[in-house]
C-alpha cells in the first residue's frame, strides 16, 4: 500500500485516461458500424474524432470531471454524465452534418436516434462503474485522514462538523475542540488535518502557521480579507514583494458583453421553456384557481428595487414574507414538485430579458431578509456591487437552508473572479441542479447537536468501562492556547 500511495497520481491519471478512452470507443464504435467511414483513415473522421475528444475534456473540465478521493461517487456520476451527455449531442449533430456529402446522404438528416440513445445507455454504465470502482481504489489507497476540529463555539461546531462527517471515507473526526484548549497544539500534532471555523482572526494567522510549520492540513472558512485577497496578484515594487487587490466592479467592455450574452440566452430561453411554462401555468391554476405568478420586490444592482417574477408555490392566503421552513404547510402539492427541481424560477427569464437580473450573479433575497442580514453581516450589501442573478454559485453549490454568511462569500467569490468564461462555466453548470434536487431543497431545520471532545478524553472512557467514545462537556473558560517553545508565537491572542 505504501508503494501504492506513491503513486497515486499516476493510478488516478490511469484511470482517467482508460474512463475516456471507453466513452470514446463505445461512441464511435456504434456509429461506426453503421457509418464505415468513420473508422478509416480520412479528414472527416479525424475532425470528429478531435471534436468529441476536445469537447469532452473542456465539459468535463466544466462539470468538476473524474475527482476520484475528492467527491463522492453520486457528484462524479452526475458531473461526468453531463459532460458526456452533451459531448455526444454535439459531436453526433456534427456527425450528421459531416455525412451530407455526395457519397453519403447528399441531404441532412439527424437519423440514428436510437443509436445515441444505445451510446448513452453503455456510457452511463460505464460512467457508474469507474465512480464507484475509482473511488474505492483510491480509499483503499488512503486510509481516512485524522482531523482536529477547531472552533469558537458550540454553535459553530454544530456548523462544520455535519458537513465533515458527510465525507467519511476522507475524513475521521477524532477531536472536537474551543481554541483556547490548553492541549490545543498537542491535538494538532497527532492529527493530519486541522479544520478552522469562526476562529478569531490573530488565532487563526498563528494557527495557519503552526499547521503549515509542522506539514499539516488546513481547512478554514473565509472572512472577508480572505475575499479581498481572492482579486489579488502578486507584485513586485522595485524591490518589495505586495500583494496587489485592486477593487473595482465590471469593466465598461464586461458590461456590455453580459448585457449581450443576457438578451441572447433570455431571449433563447423563452422560446425553449415556454412549452414548460403553459404546463406549469395550467397546473397552478388547475389546483386552486389562484393567481400563476408570484411577484416580490427584491434589490439588484446599486440596491435598486424591483419586482422579481415566480411560479406561486405558496397559498394565497395566510402567505407571508418568511423564509420556508421544514414540511411548511404554506406550499401546494404543486409548488413541491416546481421548488423541488427549481421550475418556479423560470420566470425570472422575463426579469433578465428586461435588464433587471442577469442570467448570472448574486442571487436576489427579499427586502426583509436584506436588512436583516445587513445588521449581522454589513459586509452582505456588497452584493449589490452588480446584478442580481438566476443563477451563481450560491445557487448551485446552495441550498435553501444555507447561511447568509456562506451565501455572502460565495457570491464575493462570483464578483472578484468575475470573467464571461466563468459566466458561461455557471450556466452550464446549472443543470447539476436538476440532478441533486432533493439537497439542495433542503429546507431550514435544526441539525444534530454535538459536543467537544478529544480522543484522549474517549480513551480514557472506553478505559474505565464507560463505552467507545463520549463527549466532554463545553467548557466556557479555558487557558489560552500558547505555541510550544521554538515555534511561531502570537501576540495579542483574544480571551476566550
Amino acid at each position: 500500500m505504501k508503494i501504492l500511495k506513491k503513486f497515486q497520481k499516476t493510478i488516478v491519471l490511469l484511470l482517467k485516461l482508460l474512463l475516456f478512452f471507453c466513452l470514446f470507443c463505445i461512441f464511435f464504435l456504434i456509429f461506426g458500424n453503421e457509418n464505415e467511414w468513420l473508422l478509416r483513415p480520412s479528414r472527416t473522421a479525424a475532425i470528429t474524432m478531435l471534436t468529441f475528444a476536445v469537447l469532452g475534456i473542456a465539459l468535463m473540465s466544466v462539470y468538476g470531471g473524474y475527482k476520484i478521493g475528492i467527491l463522492k461517487s453520486k457528484p462524479i456520476i452526475h458531473s461526468m454524465t453531463l459532460a458526456t451527455f452533451f459531448t455526444d449531442i454535439i459531436t453526433h449533430l456534427q456527425l450528421c452534418i459531416m455525412n451530407t456529402n455526395a457519397a453519403n446522404n447528399q441531404t441532412f438528416r439527424y437519423e440514428d436516434v436510437h443509436l445515441l440513445l444505445l451510446v448513452m445507455l453503455l456510457q452511463f454504465v460505464v460512467i457508474v462503474f469507474f465512480a464507484y470502482f475509482g473511488n474505492y481504489v483510491f480509499f483503499t489507497i488512503n486510509s481516512p485522514e485524522k482531523c482536529c476540529v477547531v472552533t469558537s463555539s458550540k454553535y459553530a461546531l454544530n456548523n462544520i462538523v455535519p458537513k465533515i462527517r458527510k465525507y467519511k471515507k476522507q475524513y475521521r473526526i477524532t477531536d472536537m475542540v474551543l481554541y483556547t484548549d490548553e492541549h490545543l497544539f498537542d491535538i494538532i500534532n497527532r492529527s493530519d488535518t486541522v479544520f478552522l471555523y469562526d476562529v478569531p482572526m490573530p488565532t487563526r494567522t498563528m494557527l495557519i502557521e503552526y499547521c503549515y510549520a509542522n506539514n499539516k492540513n488546513i481547512y478554514y472558512n473565509f472572512e472577508m480579507c480572505d475575499v479581498v485577497s481572492l482579486r489579488g496578484r502578486t507584485s513586485i515594487l522595485d524591490d518589495k514583494p505586495l500583494v496587489a487587490a485592486q477593487v473595482g466592479g465590471l469593466t465598461a467592455e464586461q458590461t456590455i458583453l453580459k448585457r449581450a450574452m443576457d438578451l441572447i440566452i433570455s431571449a433563447l430561453a423563452l422560446v425553449v421553456t415556454s412549452p414548460i411554462m403553459l404546463a406549469c401555468a395550467i397546473a397552478i391554476k388547475a389546483e386552486d384557481g389562484g393567481k400563476v405568478f408570484f411577484r416580490q420586490k427584491r434589490a439588484t444592482l446599486g440596491g435598486k428595487i424591483f419586482e422579481v417574477y415566480k411560479f406561486r408555490t405558496m397559498r394565497e392566503a395566510g402567505s407571508v414574507n418568511r423564509s420556508v421552513t421544514e414540511d411548511d404547510d404554506r406550499i401546494t402539492r404543486v409548488g413541491r414538485v416546481l421548488r423541488k427541481f427549481r421550475i418556479d424560477e423560470l420566470p425570472q427569464i422575463i426579469n433578465i430579458f428586461k435588464g433587471e437580473m442577469s442570467v448570472v450573479g448574486p442571487r436576489p433575497e427579499m427586502i426583509e431578509n436584506v436588512d436583516e442580514y445587513t445588521k449581522e453581516l454589513p459586509e452582505f450589501s456588497y452584493r449589490l456591487r452588480v446584478k442580481a442573478g438566476l443563477t451563481g454559485y450560491a445557487q448551485i453549490m446552495g441550498k435553501y437552508n444555507t447561511s447568509p454568511k456562506d451565501k455572502l462569500v460565495m457570491d464575493l467569490m462570483y464578483i472578484e473572479h468575475y470573467s464571461i468564461w466563468g459566466d458561461i462555466k455557471l450556466i452550464l453548470q446549472t443543470f447539476t441542479v436538476f440532478l441533486k434536487a432533493s439537497d439542495s431543497t433542503e429546507a431550514f431545520k435544526h441539525g444534530e447537536d454535538f459536543d467537544f471532545f478529544t480522543s484522549c478524553e474517549a480513551q480514557t472512557n472506553e478505559q474505565d468501562g464507560e463505552g467507545e467514545e463520549t463527549t466532554a462537556p463545553a467548557q466556557e473558560e479555558l487557558p489560552e492556547a500558547q505555541p510550544p517553545e521554538g515555534t511561531i508565537e502570537e501576540t495579542n491572542t483574544p480571551e476566550a
